[in-house]
């Protein structure tokens, strides 16, 4: 039976185009091509979009969402497209809304310790002006100098520095949100503290645009810490020991901005890429700094390290030095995608439980013969497990998947979640009912029901 269009899409455009006053609407192939689609997830159209939204301003983000009602089609919002989990990839015949050119920073005080920013704005370049007034923007996620503020709010994004000053989540006072129905609340506010109502702003946190479109962000700034900074590299005989370092310098007091862990496998790749030689020392590296503290700190730490056995300890001072070593744990990725096919994934464990998941990750890899590179924010106990596989198989082979299954059972096992930083997007929405529950599954529909009745918004993302 053929099924006849009630609209045409030359309609649907027309009347898009009119209801977008101050952006574009672009429908050439080569644009929804660009924008439909994550390059390594997708080789074909099958989900390419109408329409390309380039919203500058909220009348535009409510037009397109005026249109998306009338003719019931499916909005995805974008930005910096950055997303690692199909998150923000087109859908078939649906608009995509993108927030990237609303990326003006509209107001930095220094006397409230708050920003102000549209959702555009480059994580790093808002974390840069800040730092003009003495002040930082203190979560930083690996893509700080490609990501946009909306989509860290709206992923919840961690980042190297969450041992210390927490996740997106920990530093959002505010936010301002168009819903489904057109509506722009503001949800929030600049103040430190705030106990009227419920949290809707939190709510929207992580909410990954399946319950409004973000337009506008309040967050904290932290003053620049006093004092010389101070980073570090410690090697160990394997991930489990470096955990178990990681724990006696976290519960010791120093608080520490960063404790990164990458193994042999990570270390090695990295020498390849950056043609260094960190692999001769052992098998796990841990990329350690403080901020402050000073030398009392940085005594605490060495007679730690001393203790858990680490070999050959560097500490440097020098920023030079120090950017080199951030860049090197920011390089990570690359180094290890180079020439493969890959996974990448993101589960966090209670800290108790990294040293019990390294030695899981490191077993299961033998057991079922499968490459895997595991690095990640050791502090916090967020752990990124990169599988991969020769170029030459184009299918995912089976033990990969099996191991993925195997990977985050355990987490769940262990009390974690299969999510620590990257979000769900459609890779991880079927295992809502395994680490959520039943009732609290269904609780998540419901909520989505009430924002987005007509399940508009970015749909069969987060929750399926």
């Amino acid at each position: 039976m053929t099924v006849f269009k009630a609209f045409s899409n030359e309609t649907v455009l027309n009347d898009l185009k009119a209801q977008v006053l101050d952006g574009e609407v672009f429908t050439d192939h080569a644009t929804l091509q660009k924008y439909s689609f994550s390059p390594k997830l997708t080789d074909d159209d099958s989900g390419l979009a109408l329409a390309y939204v380039e919203a500058h301003s909220t009348r535009d983000i409510q037009g397109t969402l005026r249109v998306a009602r009338k003719y019931h089609i499916p909005v995805v919002p974008q930005a910096q497209t950055t997303s690692t989990v199909i998150g923000a990839d087109g859908i078939t015949d649906g608009l995509i809304l993108s927030t990237a050119k609303m990326n003006h920073i509209l107001e930095i005080s220094k006397a409230d310790s708050i920003a102000v920013v549209e959702p555009g704005v480059i994580n790093g370049d808002l974390d840069k002006e800040a730092r003009k007034q003495g002040m930082f923007y203190a979560p930083d996620p690996g893509s700080k100098p490609i990501s946009g503020i909306g989509g860290n709010v709206a992923t919840n994004a961690g980042g190297m520095s969450t041992v210390k000053y927490g996740a997106t989540k920990d530093n959002v006072l505010g936010v301002k949100v168009v819903l489904a129905d057109g509506r722009e609340l503001k949800l929030g506010g600049r103040t430190l503290k705030q106990a009227f109502g419920y949290d809707l702003t939190q709510l929207m946190v992580g909410s990954e645009g399946t319950l409004g479109i973000i337009t506008e962000v309040t967050v904290k700034l932290l003053p620049i810490p006093l004092g010389t900074p101070v980073m570090g590299v410690a090697f160990f005989d394997n991930m489990t020991a470096l955990a178990k370092a990681v724990t006696a310098i976290r519960i010791s007091g120093v608080y520490p901005t960063m404790l990164e862990a990458l193994d042999g496998n990570t270390v090695a790749a990295l020498d390849r890429y950056e043609k260094t030689h960190y692999a001769k020392d052992s098998a796990a590296m841990l990329i350690f700094k403080l901020d402050n503290g000073g030398e009392a700190s940085m005594n605490v730490v060495k007679r730690l390290l001393a203790e858990q056995h680490a070999g050959n300890v560097k500490i440097t001072t020098e920023p030079d030095e120090q950017a080199q070593l951030e860049q090197l744990r920011r390089d990570m990725l690359p180094a290890v995608f180079a020439g493969q096919n890959h996974i990448m994934e993101d589960m966090a464990v209670p800290l108790s439980q990294l040293a019990p998941l390294m030695d899981y990750i490191q077993d299961l890899a033998k057991r079922l013969d499968v490459d895997i590179y595991t690095a990640g924010h050791a502090g916090d106990g967020n752990v990124h497990p990169t599988l991969v596989w020769p170029k030459t198989e184009k299918a995912v082979p089976e033990k990969i998947i099996v191991a993925l299954q195997e990977m985050f059972k355990k987490t769940l096992e262990l009390g974690g979640t299969i999510s620590g930083e990257h979000a769900v997007g459609m890779l991880k929405n079927q295992w809502n009912n395994a680490e959520l529950g039943e009732d609290v599954d269904q609780l998540q529909h419901q909520i989505k029901a009430l924002f987005d009745p007509m399940n508009l918004l970015n749909p069969k993302r987060k929750i399926n």
